[in-house]
Formats: C-alpha cells, sequence, structure tokens
C-alpha cells in the first residue's frame, strides 16, 4: 500500500506539470502588437553553412518588412561559406558581413562570433536564427518584430523540425515539442528559463545591459537559453506563437549525432538558476518515477488502483499536451505521446549520467 502511495503523490506531482504546461495549451496569441516598423536585424552566425546559406539566404531577403539588414557571420569556415555571402551581398546592400577569424582565447566559440555580429548591427532590435533554419513564410520577420514593446525586450519564438519518415525524427521533434511546452509555459507563468537560437529575439540594449554572453563566454553552448536564463524577466518576455512565425531546420538523420547535440544541449542546464534547475529536475525524475512505480504497483494486488491513477494522468496529458501539439502543428505526434516520453525520459536519464564525467564541447 505504501507503494501505492507513492505513486499517487507523484502522479500529482506529474498532474500539477501539465496544469502548468496548460497556460501554453491553451493561450491565444497575443493581439497586443505594435503597427510600427522599427528597423531590425536579423543576425545568422554559420560555420561550414556554404549550402545552407545558398537555400536561406533568399528566404530571408523575402521578408516582407520595410526596413531590416541581415548580419551574416562566418566563424571561421574553412568551406565556401564566406564566398557565397559575399556572392549575396555583392548584390543586396542590407547585407553586412562579419568575418571571424579564430582567436587563441575564444577559438571555435560561437559566443564570440555573435558579438562581434551583435556589436556590427546598427539596429537596436535583434532577431536572431541559424544557418540551417528557414522562415516558414514572408511574415516570419514582421510578427516576430511586432512583439517588441518599450517593456518587451526579449521574444522566445519557435523553431521546428520538417517531418520526415522514421521513428527518430518523432522522437526529435516530440523532445522539440516538449521543451517549447516547458519554456513557453514558464514564461507565460512569470519564470522565464530559456529559448531557442533557431528563433529568438532581443534588444542590443538587453544584451550590453546583462554584459552580453561575459558570464558563459567560455562555456561553448547557451548563446540563447543561459542568455535568457540570465536576461529574461517576468516582466520583460513575450512569446510568439503564431504559425506563420515558425522556423524549420532539418533534425539529424542519425541517433548518434542526435544524442551528441543533445548533450551538448544539456550540459547548460547546470548552469541555470537554482529553481528552475529546481523545477526542471523534479519534473524529468517525476515522469521516471511515474513510469517505474507505475508498471510496479500493476503487479500488486492494488493493481486497479494504479490503472486508475495512470488512466487519469495519461487523459490530462492528452487534453494538455494534444493541444499544445495542435497549437505547433505537431498533430502526428499525439496518438504515441506516452512512448515517446518514455523513451526520452530514459534517453535523458543516459545523457545526463554521460554528461557527468565529460568536459564541454565545442559547438561544431
Amino acid at each position: 500500500m505504501v507503494l501505492l502511495y507513492v505513486f499517487g503523490a507523484i502522479a500529482l506531482i506529474n498532474c500539477a506539470y501539465y496544469l502548468l504546461f496548460s497556460k501554453f495549451s491553451f493561450l491565444k496569441p497575443s493581439k497586443k502588437n505594435t503597427s510600427e516598423k522599427h528597423s531590425v536585424s536579423v543576425i545568422v552566425c554559420a560555420k561550414n553553412e556554404a549550402e545552407n546559406l545558398k537555400k536561406h539566404i533568399p528566404l530571408w531577403q523575402e521578408q516582407e518588412y520595410p526596413n531590416f539588414e541581415i548580419i551574416l557571420i562566418n566563424d571561421a569556415s574553412v568551406d565556401e561559406t564566406l564566398d557565397v555571402m559575399e556572392a549575396f551581398a555583392e548584390n543586396d546592400p542590407r547585407i553586412q558581413i562579419v568575418n571571424v577569424k579564430n582567436n587563441e582565447a575564444f577559438w571555435a566559440n560561437k559566443k564570440y562570433a555573435l558579438t562581434l555580429g551583435i556589436k556590427r548591427s546598427k539596429n537596436t532590435r535583434l532577431i536572431f536564427t541559424d544557418a540551417d533554419c528557414y522562415p516558414v513564410s514572408r511574415a516570419w520577420l514582421a510578427t516576430m518584430a511586432s512583439k517588441f514593446s518599450e517593456e518587451k525586450q526579449l521574444i522566445l519564438g519557435y523553431g521546428a523540425y520538417e517531418k520526415q519518415p522514421g521513428l527518430l525524427n518523432k522522437i526529435i521533434r516530440f523532445e522539440t515539442l516538449m521543451t517549447a511546452v516547458q519554456y513557453f509555459s514558464y514564461a507565460e507563468a512569470g519564470t522565464p528559463y530559456m529559448g531557442v537560437g533557431r528563433n529568438l529575439a532581443y534588444t542590443s540594449n538587453l544584451y550590453y545591459e546583462n554584459n552580453g554572453f561575459m558570464s558563459h563566454i567560455k562555456i561553448p553552448s547557451g548563446d540563447d537559453d543561459l542568455f535568457v536564463n540570465e536576461a529574461a524577466t517576468s516582466k520583460n518576455v513575450a512569446l510568439c506563437i503564431e504559425p506563420k512565425a515558425f522556423t524549420y531546420s532539418l533534425p539529424k538523420q542519425k541517433k548518434k549525432k542526435w544524442i551528441i547535440q543533445k548533450k551538448r544541449h544539456y550540459s547548460t542546464a547546470k548552469l541555470y538558476k537554482p529553481k528552475h534547475r529546481l523545477l526542471l529536475g523534479a519534473y524529468y525524475l517525476g515522469n521516471l518515477f511515474f513510469w517505474l512505480l507505475g508498471i510496479a504497483n500493476l503487479f500488486t494486488e492494488f493493481w486497479y488502483f494504479a490503472l486508475a491513477i495512470i488512466f487519469i494522468r495519461l487523459l490530462l496529458q492528452y487534453i494538455i499536451i494534444g493541444t499544445a501539439a495542435k497549437k505547433l502543428k505537431e498533430q502526428d505526434l499525439v496518438l504515441l505521446i506516452p512512448f515517446y516520453e518514455l523513451f526520452l525520459v530514459f534517453t535523458q536519464i543516459s545523457i545526463f549520467i554521460s554528461n557527468s564525467g565529460e568536459k564541454n564541447a565545442q559547438w561544431k
């Protein structure tokens, strides 16, 4: 009976998190968009991304916005990245190029390259994406920029992955979905803790007020989530969740490469504020013990109580995460949510254990 009580307590904690996530799931896009068309700078840091830039620079150029520049940062590439940038810049005065050479103190550090790009920008409002990402529409830039105001200086967008055949693709997109549900929900609840550099915006004033990336400049990852964790407040963050403002990129094709990417991303979590580490840790551990204790209780004489608890928790999960998935155009993931969650829980645990004994890797 004690095992069942413990399982029930864990399930209640799980349900509390899903009620928190409902803040995003049932959130309607804000109508408080500015009609002013302030000048903005699109900032893209690229390392060995020649082929992606050939495809994506035209999509950034075609954005329906009256006044913007594109800051292309060549981060010490060894392919034709710089040549591609220069070819586009010849025919478009909006494109500015920052050519970064390796610095002994900050070798292969994306934050160093981004710092130079931000300093080169002539506009206060900065919108960031990655070289391997493309906007879903020509309204991406205008929609993201419309969220800026005197108070809202940091905009969180959604960076999705393309739908492709195969289980790995669904696992990657489910992890991306759940990450977005969390950071959008926490932000809506007044506790923003991260964003993704595939679709992120903030002002240069906010950047300089927080001394840029200096507190974590030597950590290879975290130009997006660590900066947001440090600079975001309950007052200065706005969400941009309109589908026309999504960005997309190709997910990893091999599980090993995806695991390496996730290990790099998760390595920054230990630098989050203590309250964020506690909340995120409790969520992941809650998921783990929900499944472990749930399965264990099914083999006891009180199995019917355990089954009822599992049903109620899964029903709540389907309603809230299913609604969020529809909002983020990931409806095809809904049917097998419990399976994806179970796979992801044990994958994350293995990554956390592996990360505890490794040094940080370079971003590329």
